[in-house]
This record gives structure tokens, sequence and C-alpha cells, in this order.
């Protein structure tokens, strides 16, 4: 089953729609975007609660979903950590995912983790970090109807905040694989980096991620 994940999953982020193959300042002007949907979210009033207890979070602006009885969903993403003197230039990563079972249609998502403490931070700085496959750290998925985060999630390790649209209710991260995005990385800062090099060292700085660093220390 875990070598059928792998195959599947790198089909599905391989033939994700031109739109999620972007470059990486597209991935970071619709992240920005996805900031001000969760703002607009009035059933999600804690957001900006999670935003100041989070150590980090992870941001994927687009996520696609398309398959006919084998479903596939992948996109891209961006990292940022919180500091003393404000939120990090981001890190890309990918998303990539495989679920088997009678799904037809297509779907597009927006996900927002919060990462809520070290271990999973260090998790997700990992080569990949796969969802269900560590037992060790708590995830709560919340859909975008979801209220009050913040009081019942606080020992969880990860926060999933989440809207849908399409034919697919909701999103399932069982199974989903989180992994930097080296070529992304490199294209963006002009040199190899890794994510704990850009978000914990702030190696990395590019002046186009500006308004979305603005857009987290404004919350």
């Amino acid at each position: 089953m875990a070598a059928a994940f792998g195959v599947v999953a790198a089909t599905a982020a391989g033939s994700l729609p031109a739109q999620a193959a972007s470059g990486p300042q597209d991935t970071v002007n619709h992240a920005l975007g996805t900031l001000q949907d969760l703002q607009g979210d009035k059933e999600f009033g804690n957001a900006k609660q999670l935003f100041g207890r989070a150590q980090a979070v992870l941001i994927a602006p687009r996520i696609f979903k398309a398959g006919f009885f084998v479903g596939g969903e992948g996109g891209r993403a961006v990292m940022m950590t919180r500091g003393p003197r404000g939120w990090s230039q981001p890190a890309f990563y990918t998303i990539a995912s495989a679920s088997f079972g009678l799904q037809i249609g297509a779907q597009q998502s927006e996900m927002i983790m919060f990462v809520m403490s070290q271990k999973a931070l260090a998790a997700l700085m990992a080569n990949k970090f796969q969802f269900g496959a560590n037992a060790g750290l708590a995830v709560a998925t919340l859909g975008s109807t979801v209220a009050g985060a913040t009081t019942s999630n606080v020992g969880a390790d990860i926060i999933v905040w989440a809207s849908s649209s399409g034919a697919y209710a909701g999103i399932s991260l069982d199974g989903t694989l989180v992994q930097p995005q080296a070529d992304a990385n490199r294209a963006y800062y002009g040199r190899p980096l890794t994510p704990r090099e850009i978000v914990i060292a702030h190696e990395g700085h590019n002046r186009a991620a500006w308004p979305l660093v603005h857009a987290m220390d404004q919350l």
C-alpha cells in the first residue's frame, strides 16, 4: 500500500491543473488571498487568536483534487514561522495525497495549518511528513463553519482550517504528504536554501514576499 500511495501521489502531483504549476511568486500572492479569506470567515472568529499562539503556519492556497474512482490531490504551500521581530519569509512546500474510493468530480480547496508545537514544527522541517504516519502528533481538522477552535483543540499540535468548494465536501488529511520544494526555494531566493535556513536562520530575503509578511505581522 505504501508503494501504491507513492506512485499515485506522485502521479497526482504531476498531473495537477496548469494553475497549480505556477511559479513561487504566484503561490505567495495566492497565500495572501487565503489569509484574507480566513479573516472574512465569520464562522471562524478565533483565527486571530490561533495566529497569536502558533509557532508557524503552512498556507496552501490552492489544493486541487480530481479523479474517477482513484482520486488524487495536491498543490503548493508556503511555511512561515513567528519570531521576536515578526513573521519570517516563506519557505516553499508541496502537498500531495492519494485516496481510493467512489469519488467523482473535482474540487479546489484552500488550507492553513497552524503549527502549535515545537515537535510539529520539527516534523514539518524534515524531508517528508505524512499525516497519519506520525502517531506522536495530534491533528485537529476544522471546516470553515467550525467555531471555538482555540478552546476545543488546546492540546493539538497542528490545527487545520480548510475551506472547500466543488464536488467533495471537506478535506481529508490522512495520508497527505508534505515536503519541502527545493527548486522553488532556490528559484525564489537565488541559491539553495533549506526551510530551516529560510524560516529559522532568516538567510533568505525576497522583497516580493513583503506584502505577505506584512499581512501576517498585522494579524
